[in-house]
């Protein structure tokens, strides 16, 4: 799946979370000495910051299936080798990496098991592969409040909960199933603070992923339902939004 969108939007929408989760993740993913990592799906390049602090620039490659993305990353690290494509057909040779990872990403791969074979297949024998998704199931996404609200209004949303990887243990067995050995799973938790509720809105109105598309396909008497309900949701401003994401990592097959 690719973002339409501009990288802009899209970090006014997700890059306030996306960015400590990335140095979060990137700790615990603990990567090898002196890695050449692989980041897939790199969007407007919130894991290659975090990346850019703990591997040499010349060993730092990403891929997005978003131009206006890949461009962004491009602005911001242009020493990296930044390629356009997806996951299920990363461009780049087998055993390339001693590590790759995908943040906030599997949920949207077109097909998750295919993504994840990729991974592994880039992956020197004994590298690290991991990823890392919003709770979506239990409903400790950032976007969780908003789809609530927006259940409230409408029927039949996409909450992202049915998407992979977005509930315990998912990541896991799909890293398993992928070829990984020794994978282990945690939760990665994040928080951002709002000084007013605008400020926490504003973004939903961009129309970026699935809470933005679905709040601009409704008409302007239900838009104003779902922000009024989200505005009964949360408490009064300032307030703290906290996140969590389910993280797993494994082992290349040999």
């Amino acid at each position: 799946m690719s973002f339409d969108v501009a990288a802009e939007a899209y970090d006014r929408f997700m890059g306030r979370f996306s960015s400590p989760l990335a140095e979060t993740f990137a700790d615990w993913v603990d990567l090898p000495p002196d890695p050449r990592v692989l980041d897939v799906g790199c969007g407007p390049g919130a894991l290659l910051g975090a990346l850019h602090d703990r591997v040499a620039p010349d060993q730092l490659a990403g891929v997005d299936p978003s131009e206006s993305f890949l461009a962004a990353a491009r602005a911001r690290f242009p020493w990296a080798d930044l390629r356009h494509g997806s996951a299920e057909a990363l461009p780049f040779d087998d055993d390339a990496f001693d590590a790759a990872l995908a943040e906030l990403v599997v949920h949207f791969m077109t097909d998750a098991s295919a993504g994840l074979r990729e991974m592994v297949r880039v992956t020197r024998p004994k590298g690290v592969v991991a990823a890392c998704v919003w709770d979506f199931a239990g409903r400790r996404a950032p976007q969780s409040t908003f789809f609530a609200a927006l259940r409230d209004v409408v029927a039949d949303i996409d909450d992202e909960s049915g998407r992979a990887g977005a509930r315990r243990g998912d990541l896991g067995r799909l890293l398993h199933d992928a070829g990984c050995s020794h994978v282990e799973e945690s939760e990665l938790t994040v928080a951002v603070d709002y000084a007013s509720f605008e400020e926490w809105w504003d973004p939903y109105t961009l129309g970026v992923a699935p809470a933005g598309r679905q709040l601009a396909a409704l008409d302007e008497a239900d838009r104003e339902r779902v922000r009024t309900r989200c505005l009964e949701l949360l408490p009064p401003a300032p307030f703290t939004i906290e996140a969590t994401a389910w993280a797993a990592r494994g082992t290349a097959s040999v």
